[in-house]
């Protein structure tokens, strides 16, 4: 059984979680978690890099000079790749970069990620995480408390406004819900922060039963 520490909105620990680390595999698959970050990547490459090859060049296809008598090197078409302003020996084409995951693998890759950093201590479960009005400083102020200064994820249970809008200018800050998760925002991120009732549903995603419980 895997532990993660509760704390409360002023950064005091104030419960331990026990979690089955079988909820989450058992072990965590480096490679497939990889494969999932390279593949949300590659899905956000634009790919309409385009040159134009010799063909697509518009000169005319009179030759450049007689071929003979002038001193310079024979020339034939303007649109020589050798020549300034020649088409490119091999132009690039748009080309379409992304990568699709089955979604069994895609949900496998986000628990190992999730496992990691359950077994490397860098995730924590806030218990009570509720704003009543949009304010950067509360945020902040919830990670000054529980000590991170790096970058960090929020899982929410569900969409909440006030807490959308209060994190929006923490520029280490991204705020999910607990099936918006992927294994790239979650590999990415040095910490991570789950809501008591997000970690009762990450953990009850698979199973009917109740795997997480407070001691």
């Amino acid at each position: 059984m895997l532990e993660a520490p509760v704390y409360n909105m002023d950064g005091k620990k104030v419960d331990t979680l026990k979690i089955d680390e079988t909820v989450f595999g058992g072990t965590v698959n480096a490679a497939l978690v990889k494969q999932a970050v390279v593949s949300h990547q590659t899905a956000g490459r634009q790919g309409s890099a385009k040159t134009k090859s010799r063909g697509e060049m518009a000169y005319s296809t009179k030759k450049m000079f007689r071929q003979k008598g002038t001193g310079n090197a024979r020339r034939g078409s303007r649109r020589a790749p050798s020549l300034r302003g020649g088409g490119h020996t091999f132009a690039k084409r748009p080309h379409h970069y992304t990568n699709q995951m089955p979604r069994k693998m895609k949900q496998k890759a986000l628990d190992s990620a999730i496992l990691a950093k359950l077994m490397g201590n860098d995730l924590c479960v806030v218990k009570g995480l509720k704003i009543d009005e949009p304010q950067t400083g509360i945020m902040a102020g919830l990670l000054k408390n529980l000590d991170i200064n790096r970058t960090c994820i929020l899982a929410l249970d569900e969409r909440d406004r006030n807490i959308f809008l209060s994190s929006r200018n923490i520029s280490d800050l991204t705020v999910r819900t607990a099936g918006e998760l992927n294994a790239h925002d979650v590999a990415t991120r040095m910490k991570m922060i789950v809501t008591s009732e997000a970690m009762e549903k990450l953990c009850n995603r698979q199973s009917g039963d109740t795997k997480g419980q407070a001691e």
